[in-house]
């Protein structure tokens, strides 16, 4: 099941809205004799990609089956694999956990029962939930999963008195965010993030698909020039907006999305709360648009106001050993007056990432 595991961390970026999916056979004497991973959203699952590599179906006499999540049970984009698996002779299919979607949730592990294949759920499941804590919570609340990162110093600022930021983590720390980048399926800024740093929001340092790119510009005033609306990767802009706009060149009313000449990217428009963006309407818009995963790399503005919001689901705060003794901090305004009021987390990790420490905490 670990091997399973780690082949299905190889569809991160790919699979989504998917869950990512891991497969492994085993014969009866105990050899290796088909492996495969659900690679890109789709095409084939994990156990398609496991079977096609088995030469003579006989060697499926009596094997067993690992995989991270139940084998689906319904005809989607492809066929069902708890079918597939119900054709060959195999003597036990295990299972990490079952699997939340309504179509599949016990259908898959009762069809394999049904023709005569020993079941077994249950090993390594928090390792197969926490793999896929994305599509666990987007089947739950129906709506993206946010993840922020914030890169601070050790006296808390994430900026410089003159607003420079670059750079106060290592190396390391920013491949790291890099990775994350092509794992999630979009990055999301504030626009004075857009307007001082002038991001790409692209992945560089590792090897990966690009994702979407998120700008919360409430007027909409951000100058074109900026290379999230110019450069290579501008279809991949999604600009969201409390500026109504013309009515005339609304493309799609049901989401309410603009598309104008000069932009090749999408702009969604939602309502304005005290002179800002209705951040939670532009998640949800957002993920209306098959966005199951956010990355917010954002100005202290948009960062705080997502966590006093209780719209951050995950965070990843970076500490390098470095002062600064003034600057921007990193959350002001969270609206707690008292230590009774202070935010806690469910759970929390700390690990050392090249000359920073990375606190990972789930609100």
């Amino acid at each position: 099941m670990k091997r399973a595991l780690k082949l299905a961390e190889r569809g991160k970026g790919y699979a989504a809205p998917n869950p990512l999916v891991g497969c492994v056979i085993y014969s009866r004497e105990g050899v290796l004799i088909g492996e495969g991973y659900h690679e890109r959203y789709g095409q084939a699952h994990a156990e398609i990609n496991a079977l096609n590599q088995i030469k003579d179906a006989s060697d499926l006499l009596d094997a067993t089956a690992y995989v991270t999540l139940e084998p689906c049970s319904h005809h989607g984009k492809t066929p069902p694999c708890a079918r597939e698996l119900g054709k060959y002779p195999l003597k036990r299919v295990v299972v990490a956990m079952e699997d939340p979607n309504p179509k599949v949730n016990g259908k898959g592990l009762a069809y394999l029962s049904s023709q005569g294949i020993t079941v077994e759920t249950g090993l390594l499941e928090e390792e197969a939930r926490k793999l896929n804590e994305v599509f666990l919570f987007n089947m739950r609340f129906g709506k993206p999963f946010v993840i922020l990162k914030v890169a601070q110093t050790i006296d808390g600022y994430i900026a410089a008195p003159d607003g420079d930021s670059r750079w106060i983590t290592c190396q390391k720390s920013r491949k790291k965010v890099h990775q994350w980048r092509s794992e999630y399926d979009a990055v999301m800024v504030g626009r004075n993030t857009a307007m001082l740093d002038n991001p790409r929001l692209t992945v560089r340092h590792v090897s990966g698909r690009q994702p979407k790119r998120i700008v919360i510009d409430g007027p909409e005033t951000l100058p074109d020039e900026l290379h999230l609306f110019s450069d290579i990767h501008e279809d991949k802009t999604i600009r969201v907006t409390y500026n109504p706009g013309p009515p005339a060149e609304v493309s799609d009313p049901a989401l309410n999305i603009l598309q104008p000449d000069y932009f090749h990217g999408e702009t969604v428009r939602v309502s304005e709360i005290d002179g800002h963006v209705n951040l939670e309407q532009a998640i949800n818009r957002i993920g209306e648009l098959g966005i199951s995963s956010i990355l917010v790399e954002a100005g202290n503005n948009l960062a705080s106001a997502l966590v006093r919001e209780n719209l951050v689901d995950k965070l990843h705060l970076f500490i390098a050993p470095k002062m600064l003794g003034g600057g921007t901090r990193s959350f002001l305004g969270l609206g707690i007056e008292r230590m009774s009021e202070i935010i806690d987390f469910r759970s929390g990790e700390w690990k050392k990432i090249g000359e920073d420490m990375l606190f990972t905490g789930y609100f």
